[in-house]
């Protein structure tokens, strides 16, 4: 009779661990779900919004003129393949134009870049621009 009472309890006590790990793997998964839905529901959707500026600070080295630029994304929406267009117009004409591509750049995310022109930009209209990107 005590063999008996002993295989219970110790099926007892198997059952109850099973039950509490059970429990407890449920009540994770269902936080996990939850912070999903959560995060689904209250996404905005809102595109990229994609500004580029560039320093002040030119420098020369070795004849070439270098341009800094920064790229930011403002926006609540990730861009991929970010064309970045650097045109120095002199006398009315583009003399040099330069194109850069950023992978990818998600909300609030920041970028650097450097433009290289053999003519300097200071005698000229330097325009930097985002001229496209795409949607993941």
């Amino acid at each position: 009779m005590k063999r008996s009472m002993s295989q219970s309890f110790r099926k007892n006590r198997h059952i109850s661990a099973e039950w509490i790990t059970f429990a407890i793997t449920s009540f994770v998964v269902l936080i996990l779900v939850s912070l999903v839905l959560f995060v689904w529901f209250t996404q905005d959707d809102q595109p990229p919004v994609i500004s580029v500026t560039h320093q002040a600070a030119i420098q020369r080295q070795q004849g070439q003129y270098y341009v800094p630029f920064t790229v930011t994304n403002t926006g609540g929406g990730i861009a991929e393949s970010v064309q970045v267009v650097g045109e120095l117009m002199v006398n009315g004409e583009v003399a040099e134009m330069g194109e850069q591509q950023i992978d990818f750049l998600s909300a609030d995310e920041e970028q650097q870049g450097t433009f290289i022109f053999s003519q300097d930009p200071e005698r000229g209209e330097l325009m930097i621009r985002v001229a496209s990107y795409k949607l993941p």
